[in-house]
């Protein structure tokens, strides 16, 4: 198609299997499968814990992969429009995935912005946060000190290590609470618009510039992984660091908060129900084999998880076995793990400016291809909402441009000195388990019993030449929604309100905002199902048919094909008599 103004671009596929692949993988394989995975299996029982998570992957993880990446590839459509497809009435969970992922975008974008700043001062001659002669330590400030590594406080009086003193004190300048946000850090914000012109480009031309990015970013980081993994092994202490890794616990299996945590886990290690699956196999060729993609995507991404555990816990081992600590006080997750614990490991190993440069370069990039797919299935999906007006020539980049400053604006708060406190509150209400746990119980139940698991396994059969095992029926129907739902009902019975440092408690106010981030996403849910049955034509029976039933432009399977001709056959023959 010719590129003239003012005409409608072609949506395209992807240039290559690979690019699909690479994407996905991209995505899927994020930081939590480095800061968050390991320290779950530490946490909750060693070994045992793979065990409440395979249930997951088998029960939740794995159909829900296969049954997105199905959808947008039987419709080619994006993450809202599929649903106005395959079932209307479940049009709100589209909206409802878009907004989480916006959320999402604007949080995990910080954390990129971050690590770009520890990059830099990676290069220099001594490490910043190796030692307690900087301009912003304190008199409590300890070299190798065994208390305090993490972000835990207990009285000011407690020493700090340089690591966490560098974190809270320079890079986030971080003030008393949420009441106190302060002025804009101004280094910190360059590295985030520099992340965001990273992000821009990357995407600028949908999956044509994708496609090709991923070749690096998906690929690249697995070759830094490999790299700490064997330095991490060579290193004394850490076998030590690896037991307390794996060590299993059978015991702890009969604790929720251990099935809850690998649920929450597989949920958002594999991106599911947020329309990211389903944006990225809607670039798909429709015989694409999206079954077989499926497997092995998800062995990838839990293999991923499992090795990077031995990377990060040998070096753990190491921090543990040159202080004398006992490990569970260098142990720690998310941003913990990435600007405290580990910096402070690897400034006391020999070359540390090499290793910290190797660290933070895997960081970057496993967030940046999580961050720009991400981008591209918010892109995807309004443009496929809006197609006459966003999809004329050049109008792409200029609302690629107007999303990435309404985000960019959106969290300038964030990169204040109170910003810490903002980003763990859009962390841990907006984007949290409850809200994917909610759709996910809805997706299932609309495409398992709605539009129908019978009618999913004959297409995923038609596109790919291969029937699928009965279990992931029996998952769709029954087994997802079932497990979603339960879970669910266990994370919201065992709520508890959000802490900082666990010391700082939010006021009231911040609790409220936070559930009403939360619930920003949840309600358009049933809202966007109440609001068409209301406003729908005809009687209410009427419009619940209307909206439980698909699109009749979609592709006919085999099996559709073969049962038209002989209605058709029949027909004739009676017309015969």
């Amino acid at each position: 198609m010719s590129r003239t103004d003012g005409q409608i671009e072609d949506r395209g596929y992807w240039g290559s299997k690979a690019e699909f692949l690479l994407a996905v993988a991209g995505n899927v394989v994020g930081l939590g499968n480095v800061w968050r995975f390991p320290y779950l299996c530490y946490k909750y029982g060693g070994g045992a814990f793979l065990i409440p998570y395979l249930v997951f992957v088998v029960t939740c993880g794995v159909p829900l992969f296969l049954l997105e990446t199905a959808m947008g590839q039987y419709t080619r459509e994006g993450g809202i429009t599929c649903w106005h497809r395959l079932c209307p009435l479940a049009e709100g969970i589209g909206y409802a995935g878009q907004m989480i992922l916006l959320y999402s975008c604007m949080c995990y974008i910080i954390i990129l912005a971050w690590a770009l700043f520890y990059l830099f001062f990676s290069f220099s001659p001594e490490l910043p946060w190796a030692s307690c002669d900087n301009t912003w330590n304190t008199d409590y400030c300890i070299v190798g000190a065994a208390r305090n590594l993490t972000l835990n406080r207990t009285t000011p009086m407690n020493s700090t290590s340089p690591a966490t003193e560098f974190w809270e004190r320079r890079v986030l300048s971080l003030s008393g609470g949420i009441e106190q946000m302060g002025h804009i850090n101004w280094e910190i914000l360059l590295c985030l618009i520099a992340m965001w012109m990273t992000c821009y480009f990357c995407i600028w031309k949908g999956v044509k510039s994708t496609g090709k990015v991923v070749y690096f970013t998906a690929t690249f980081p697995y070759a830094m992984l490999l790299v700490l993994l064997i330095r991490g092994l060579t290193l004394p202490g850490a076998l030590q660091g690896i037991m307390f890794y794996l060590y299993p616990e059978p015991a702890r299996l009969s604790d929720p908060q251990v099935w809850m945590e690998a649920g929450a886990q597989i949920f958002f290690s594999y991106s599911l129900s947020v329309g990211s699956l389903t944006v990225l196999g809607s670039y798909n060729k429709y015989n694409n084999n999206c079954y077989r993609d499926s497997l092995w995507l998800c062995l990838l991404n839990s293999g991923t998880s499992l090795v990077a555990g031995f990377a990060v816990f040998s070096v753990l081992g190491f921090m543990a076995h040159q202080q004398g600590a006992p490990i569970e006080e260098v142990a720690e997750s998310g941003p913990g793990l990435a600007f405290i614990a580990y910096p402070q490991a690897v400034a006391m190993m020999p070359l540390p400016q090499l290793w910290a440069v190797c660290f933070f370069i895997m960081i970057i990039l496993l967030g940046l291809d999580t961050q720009f797919v991400g981008m591209e299935v918010v892109m995807t999906s309004v443009m496929d909402l809006f197609p006459m007006v966003l999809r004329k020539t050049g109008r792409r980049e200029m609302f690629l441009l107007i999303f990435c400053l309404i985000c960019f604006f959106g969290q300038l708060v964030m990169v204040t000195e109170g910003g810490m406190y903002v980003f763990q509150l859009f962390d841990y209400y907006a984007c949290n388990g409850a809200c994917v746990l909610f759709l996910s119980v809805f997706e299932s139940l609309a495409m398992g019993w709605t539009f129908g698991a019978e009618r999913m396994f004959d297409i995923i059969e038609d596109m790919t030449k291969t029937r699928p095992n009965y279990i992931f029926m029996l998952c769709w129907k029954y087994f997802t929604p079932l497990v979603s739902l339960v879970s669910l009902v266990c994370s919201l019975v065992q709520y508890q309100p959000l802490t900082f440092n666990r010391w700082y408690v939010y006021p009231g106010w911040a609790y409220a905002l936070g559930w009403l981030l939360a619930l920003s996403s949840i309600l358009l849910v049933p809202g966007w199902a109440l609001g068409r049955l209301f406003t729908g034509k005809g009687n209410l029976r009427q419009r619940w048919h209307h909206l439980c039933s698909p699109d009749r432009n979609l592709p006919l399977t085999r099996k559709q094909r073969t049962e038209m001709q002989q209605m058709m056959r029949t027909a004739e023959m009676e017309d015969l008599f």
